[in-house]
């Protein structure tokens, strides 16, 4: 799985200064059975509101009482009530006294909603268990502090890499400015995306173009090259069965000009270097940024380092020559010790296809100022 450590506070850690960490000492003899399990929950009920809530964090909470009542929460719809003043709500009077596990730290400040720290202290709650601190410069601290203050017992570090790995998106906006860029790549094993003649429809199967589109829904917006819209006339639009991502519709930007009566219209053309880019998108909430391609686009976000993580769609298929087209577009590494070397975190079949989820090397990462 992914390996979670990053520039955040470590597990067990709050803020109480901005950027000075203090170890809590009530939490690192909290992390029990319950506590992982009560946390787990949380997370499911996080991932509920993936795709309904950014640029706001998908946070998720259980109410738990002494004699093991739980009551769940999810942070609701755009302006909606956090994941931790739901539970509350659900749990009513009986919040009194309990225990409440909450994915993220909970916020101090007034934004749409009130302080959910506040909220938690009128309740009465005795016992405020957190996934990880938010790196939010509105909160960062803040919410442990004020509870604590109010003689709440508070934990911090529970579930601390799978809150981590659910949220990156979110922890990567806040703490950098910029989307979580995701590239999505297909190709059959040995490395070719299209035939010679441009055709490449479809190299993976149903099952690999449904998890695709997933990805999709998961993106706030989704980036395609203008020669793409040109040879290939994509809609880019999230197309999922059952219902299961009706009315989520990613941005569509093109890189480039896109012709006239192209599917992807309505889009937003964009232009510039790819990391001025990356900052305004940030600046106006693209948490997460989807690169579909084509290879030129791919080429140019790999070779800035632009790209938080891979995905590649790989098909049981050989072209089995080198007239077929490659992944990317332009020069690459000139010698072995150019090498761009990652980490692979995921593998998974799809179908009859396999999905390889790859990120940059931690050493990669801390030389460039990243998160690792």
């Amino acid at each position: 799985m992914t390996d979670t450590s990053d520039h955040l506070p470590p597990p067990a850690a709050v803020l109480d200064a901005p950027g000075r960490p203090t170890v809590a000492p009530d939490a690192v003899g909290r992390v029990i059975a319950d506590d992982e399990r009560w946390m787990a929950e949380a997370v499911a009920q996080g991932a509920r509101a993936r795709r309904t809530v950014t640029p706001r964090p998908w946070v998720g909470a259980m109410v738990v009482t002494d004699d093991g009542a739980s009551f769940p929460g999810f942070t609701e719809g755009r302006g909606g009530p956090h994941a931790e003043v739901a539970a509350l709500a659900r749990a009513g009077a009986r919040a009194r006294g309990a225990t409440i596990y909450s994915t993220l730290e909970p916020c101090s400040h007034t934004g749409r909603t009130g302080p959910c720290a506040d909220a938690l202290i009128a309740a009465g709650v005795a016992r405020c268990v957190v996934g990880i601190v938010d790196p939010d410069p509105n909160v960062a601290g803040q919410g442990i502090d004020r509870l604590r203050a109010a003689g709440i017992d508070v934990a911090v570090g529970v579930g601390h890499d799978a809150v981590t790995d659910q949220l990156r998106p979110y922890l990567t906006h806040r703490t950098t400015g910029r989307p979580y860029v995701v590239c999505k790549l297909a190709a059959t094993l040995d490395g070719r995306t299209a035939a010679p003649d441009g055709t490449s429809q479809w190299i993976t199967g149903p099952e690999a173009r449904a998890d695709a589109h997933r990805l999709r829904a998961d993106s706030d917006a989704i980036l395609v090259g203008a020669g793409t819209v040109r040879a290939d006339d994509p809609s880019l639009t999230v197309r999922l069965p059952d219902g299961e991502a009706d009315g989520i519709e990613p941005e569509r930007l093109v890189l480039g000009r896109a012709p006239v009566g192209a599917a992807v219209h309505p889009c937003t053309e964009v232009s510039g270097p790819l990391d001025e880019l990356l900052d305004e998108l940030g600046g106006r909430g693209i948490v997460q940024l989807m690169v579909e391609g084509g290879a030129s686009v791919a080429g140019a976000f790999h070779r800035a380092g632009l790209v938080d993580r891979y995905v590649l769609y790989l098909a049981p298929a050989l072209f089995g020559g080198e007239d077929a087209r490659s992944l990317f577009a332009g020069a690459g590494a000139p010698t072995i010790g150019d090498l761009w070397r990652g980490e692979v975190v995921d593998v998974r079949r799809v179908g009859h296809d396999l999905r390889v989820d790859l990120v940059p090397r931690r050493d990669e990462l801390a030389a460039a100022g990243g998160i690792v």
